[in-house]
């Protein structure tokens, strides 16, 4: 998926400016997709150079004007080609798991203590994600077509941070167990 797909299915609902767009992107899209705000920003000229989203200035009091963004009928005619098109997983680089391949009785508790770690943000996250869950998203059956896909989304991203918590478990166990002589 580029960057640009997350962009436009950010913009289907609302229209919003970069910053009010990267922040959203922040607390939604953001928690499967990562992207840097200059990233968007970057992003969100090229997509309107090419005719897939429109720009328009609006004027604040007291503050430099705002450029806020919309999807264009053209953008959402490229977005539903990509969604009609096939998916691929991209695969994870993680320097933890190269680590591991590294393990000995010197660094097993350094490692231990990175597991730790990581296991302590995955909570936080899976913390953040049920309150999504429990917020929005209690009744599903009951959710508009478009808002079941982003449950769906959701939920993947809660099962998958169990699995991972699951692992942690595991790893923290085995670790334990390495001799420190």
């Amino acid at each position: 998926m580029a960057l640009s797909h997350a962009i436009m299915t950010a913009l289907l609902e609302d229209e919003m400016s970069g910053y009010e767009l990267a922040k959203a992107f922040d607390v939604s899209l953001g928690l499967f997709w990562r992207a840097s705000h200059q990233q968007i920003y970057q992003e969100l000229h090229k997509l309107a150079d090419k005719g897939w989203l429109r720009r328009e200035t609006v004027a604040q009091a007291g503050k430099p004007d705002k450029i806020v963004y919309g999807l264009t009928a053209a953008g959402q005619d490229a977005l539903s080609d990509w969604v009609l098109g096939g998916s691929r997983v991209q695969e994870g680089k993680d320097d933890l798991f190269v680590k591991l391949y590294n393990l000995g009785r010197d660094n097993a508790a350094h490692l231990a203590a990175e597991v730790e770690q990581r296991r302590e943000k995955m909570m936080q996250r899976l913390y953040l994600y049920e309150r999504i869950r429990r917020r929005h998203y209690a009744k599903p059956e009951a959710l508009p077509v478009r808002r079941k896909g982003v449950y769906l989304a959701l939920l993947a991203g809660i099962r998958q941070g169990e699995q991972f918590l699951a692992w942690c478990d595991e790893a923290l166990a085995m670790l334990a167990t390495v001799d420190k002589r």
